[in-house]
């Protein structure tokens, strides 16, 4: 059977619960209890190190593990750490973002709504009236596990987000996952003859802005290619594809899984693309040794800055309309069908950057204002 975990702002709230026992007791508790709010429910968090800070008592570090069950989770075993520290004042609570907690715009730490509760509920009942309580959450490790992810498609930069509406980390098979996605496919593809794939709630979310209708958005993960087939044998006739270009373009590949630790062949695919659009042989190698996917794109973009050249443009309209020949293909192996694909990737600006011509004639009918 799968083995539930927690979510990260779990293990935030028991690092600094168990920095505050140790400033009570003077030695590391071995677990803190933390209430989940959602599901209300209290659960026992091992802590891993807590230690005093100065010799007035005033502030601790507590440590604690990360551990989502049997998810597939980049976060799995990094450690959380936790400053609690009293200040002159009058009973307040300060949560601050620390280094590896990534930042928002205006500069505002990515600590969500339910970890900013979980973390209020739970250190509530230690506040004083004559103090206040500083509370610095600290991922030493989130500026290098956040350069995996797509967070700065979503506006974070600089680390990882406390995110997430439930205190724990519920596994789903891929199995159970996909059939919900499908249904949801299913019901949308009713009386329609074209949808929109929306990767992630980053595409849905763009989806929405650029004026697509929610009854024309279907959110998918990462079963890419099942969620093709099962498109075109429920009668669509079209579908657009709008994602994270460092998600998307591996379609141009024919990585129809996007999980990074099933498939990452990105910069090996955006290279490739490279070698056919005629980038010289030294911007081919400093491409492929880029860091990220977001870099390459930047990097091409200073390219093209430096040099009055086009090689973003081109580059990245060949991978659109290689996605789209690549993905009709695939569902016309696995079905025996025709499904026109369209793609449009956008970038960590959240601004488009390729829109294959097919994506071009779908979003028009569909109404989007790009």
């Amino acid at each position: 059977m799968a083995r539930s975990g927690h979510t990260l702002p779990v293990f935030a709230c028991a690092a600094a619960l168990g920095a505050l026992e140790t400033l009570k007791r003077g030695e590391a508790p071995d677990n803190v209890e933390v209430d989940l709010v959602n599901p209300p429910q209290r659960v026992s968090i091992p802590i891993e190190q807590a230690a005093v800070l100065d010799p007035e008592r005033r502030s601790a570090l507590g440590i604690t593990r990360s551990d989502p069950g049997d998810n597939l989770d980049l976060t799995r075993q990094t450690p959380v750490w936790a400053r609690a520290e009293w200040l002159p004042g009058a009973g307040e609570l300060q949560i601050i973002g620390g280094e590896g907690i990534g930042r928002r715009e205006g500069n505002a730490p990515a600590i969500y709504r339910y970890a900013q509760t979980l973390l209020e509920t739970n250190l509530a009942p230690w506040l004083r009236p004559d103090q206040d309580l500083r509370v610095e959450i600290i991922l030493p490790e989130g500026r290098k596990l956040a350069a995996r992810t797509s967070n700065a498609a979503f506006g974070v930069i600089e680390g990882l987000s406390l995110l997430g509406t439930s205190g724990v980390s519920e596994p789903l098979s891929a199995p159970e996952q996909l059939a919900t996605f499908i249904a949801e496919l299913e019901a949308k593809a009713q009386g329609r003859k074209t949808l929109i794939f929306c990767l992630g709630e980053n595409g849905l979310d763009l989806a929405r802005r650029w004026g697509a209708k929610p009854e024309h958005c279907v959110k998918t993960a990462n079963w890419l290619g099942p969620m093709l087939a099962a498109a075109a044998q429920f009668d669509l006739d079209a579908l657009l594809l709008l994602g994270y270009h460092g998600k998307l373009l591996k379609l141009a590949g024919g990585v129809f899984h996007t999980h990074h630790s099933l498939a990452d062949a990105r910069l090996e695919i955006l290279t490739a693309q490279g070698v056919k659009q005629g980038l010289p042989v030294k911007n081919l190698q400093t491409l492929l040794h880029c860091p990220t996917a977001e870099a390459a794109l930047g990097q091409l973009r200073q390219w093209d800055l430096e040099n009055a050249s086009h090689w973003a443009e081109k580059i990245y309209q060949g991978l659109a309309e290689t996605i789209d020949q690549r993905a009709g293909d695939y569902v016309q192996r696995q079905t025996g069908q025709t499904l026109t694909v369209g793609s449009l990737l956008f970038d960590g600006a959240r601004q488009c950057a390729a829109l294959s011509e097919n994506g071009r004639r779908l979003a028009e009918s569909l109404g989007l204002r790009l």
